[in-house]
């Protein structure tokens, strides 16, 4: 057994929805969870700066002594996870790869589409990996560069305007492509899921790469006995880079649950 604490990051508040699972699957287990809002978002940015903030972030949370981190950030992971799982000495689950195994095996018709950062659809982070495990299969990949900032500003319901015309614009190409699969290759973009299911229709299926990231944390735990045994609920602690002003309401509508707990502000560039 180990009590120690699972680090989990992204570059914003999209990582609550890898949160989430790991409280369904794991939930004895105590979580740090440090979202970069004050330098959301990541996708924009170039390789080097992608990996001086990935680096910045597990800093700042291996001083909590954690046991393992999830890095519940695509673009992150794309750019860097290779990397920080050679120069740390623990765990470091990416999104990326468990997200593409399992749009390998849910698809029937082998058109997977992809969408996320400009910075993810660039590394065609997702292609070959999905060919691993399915070589048959073809990938369209689009980048979604609004979905973020619609997402952090709350334009997340089924019905906003704004928010319906940016995904049908984005989503089209894909749609008339004909993809059975569609991989939400952020994880923001599980926040607008209800909005792109009914643009896309019924038969298409959506991989949550949160869920697939913590799922993978989950497997890699219980094989190396790395379970906190915990019989009562595990705690979670909130930082950020950015003002706590309006977190908690955001926060409750990535976890589905009310988020009670005091949030902090750090200074990330200390790390």
């Amino acid at each position: 057994m180990d009590k120690r604490p699972i680090g989990v990051f992204d570059s914003g508040l999209g990582g609550l929805t890898a949160v989430r699972q790991l409280m369904d699957q794991l939930p004895g287990e105590d979580i740090i969870y440090f979202g970069d809002t004050g330098r959301v978002p990541y996708g924009s940015r170039s390789n080097e700066t992608i990996l001086k903030y990935t680096r910045q972030d597990i800093n700042f949370l291996m001083s909590f002594d954690i046991k393992a981190i999830v890095i519940a950030c695509n673009t992150a992971d794309t750019a860097a996870g290779s990397i920080v799982q050679r120069e740390y000495d623990l765990p470091i689950c990416g999104a990326v790869r468990p997200t593409a195994k399992k749009a390998a095996m849910v698809t029937k018709n082998n058109r997977i589409g992809i969408i996320g950062t400009s910075a993810t659809i660039r590394a065609k982070a997702y292609d070959g990996i999905i060919r691993e495990y399915n070589p048959g299969v073809e990938v369209k990949s689009v980048a979604c560069p609004l979905f973020v900032p619609l997402v952090e500003n709350y334009r997340t319901q089924p019905g906003d305007p704004v928010t319906e015309m940016v995904v049908a614009e984005y989503l089209q190409p894909l749609k008339d492509w004909g993809c059975d699969t569609l991989v939400l290759g952020c994880t923001h973009y599980p926040l607008l899921s209800e909005i792109i299911s009914g643009f896309m229709g019924p038969d298409v299926a959506l991989v949550n790469s949160g869920r697939e990231a913590a799922c993978q944390l989950a497997e890699t735990l219980r094989r190396a006995n790395m379970l906190s045994g915990n019989s009562e609920p595990g705690k979670v602690r909130y930082y950020i880079s950015d003002s706590a002003e309006g977190f908690s309401n955001m926060a409750s509508a990535f976890l589905q649950k009310p988020v009670e707990q005091l949030v902090s502000k750090i200074d990330i560039e200390r790390y």
